[in-house]
């Protein structure tokens, strides 16, 4: 973010977003990866909420066999669909845009993990 003239200040985890965690039914704190100040085309300021995820942790797992890894990846899935709409309900509160980027918005040159 430094090297992009756009971006005009940014912080890692600097805000803290309460939740309700499906695990415990209790509420937690969800610190998003980013948060920015980006000048846009049209020269309008705009706040990011960005967080920063595998592909693959941002989609329901694939149904298989319930092993403990597989429903492991269910709650940690649940878990931030939680974190996310808390996110988007605090973002809209704010007028802010919350984004989540993954391999594919950050490296999206790369297919299926290699360049």
């Amino acid at each position: 973010m430094d090297s992009n003239k756009n971006i005009l200040r940014w912080g890692s985890e600097e805000i803290a977003i309460p939740y309700l965690s499906p695990k415990d039914n209790k509420v937690h704190k969800y610190y998003p990866d980013f948060i920015a100040e980006h000048k846009k085309d049209n020269g309008e300021i705009e706040t990011l909420v960005i967080e920063v995820k595998p592909d693959k942790q941002t989609k329901p797992p694939k149904p298989r066999k319930k092993t403990k890894a597989f429903l492991g990846e269910c709650l940690t899935y649940e878990i931030n669909k939680s974190k996310w709409e808390a996110a988007e309900k605090v973002c809209k509160d704010k007028n802010w845009r919350f984004v989540i980027l993954t391999e594919k918005q950050i490296f999206p040159e790369k297919k299926n993990g290699r360049s």
